[in-house]
């Protein structure tokens, strides 16, 4: 266990961090200013990294995106890049934040990789015909 639990930070496009982050609220009861939703709504990318930055100062901190390769993913990227405290997970999803719910308190170097797991698991096609699930 780390001395100080991770805060998170969901950063996306339009209100889909607002409502991952309520998701989660609800569903475990996780307290206000551990996990954040900023969206990039009217925001350029030096204002979104700024506001990032604001946010993800102190502490373990673990900035969920959307997607590798957008706006919030590159402005997370900057934001974090003089923290060694900090990392960028892209591809968000709510197992994904559940599970960073209840282990924060892990260290990152723990912490991390079950997260990276936990997203990649749930991700399953539940095809008519098929006779299960297929998951990857």
């Amino acid at each position: 266990m780390s001395d100080v639990a991770a805060r998170g930070v969901v950063v996306g496009h339009g209100a889909m961090a607002t409502g991952m982050v309520d998701a989660v609220r609800r569903i475990a009861g996780i307290e206000e200013d551990a996990l954040v939703a900023l969206s990039n709504e009217g925001k350029g990318p030096d204002t979104l990294r700024d506001d990032i930055t604001r946010i993800v100062r102190g502490g373990p901190v673990v900035v969920f995106t959307d997607m590798h390769a957008g706006s919030c993913a590159v402005a997370a990227r900057a934001a974090c890049r003089s923290g060694c405290r900090r990392v960028v997970v892209c591809g968000v999803n709510l197992p994904m934040l559940l599970e960073f719910a209840f282990h924060r308190s892990e260290p990152l170097e723990e912490l991390v990789p079950r997260l990276v797991e936990q997203g990649r698991s749930s991700i399953t096609v539940h095809l008519p015909h098929a006779d299960s699930p297929v998951s990857g």
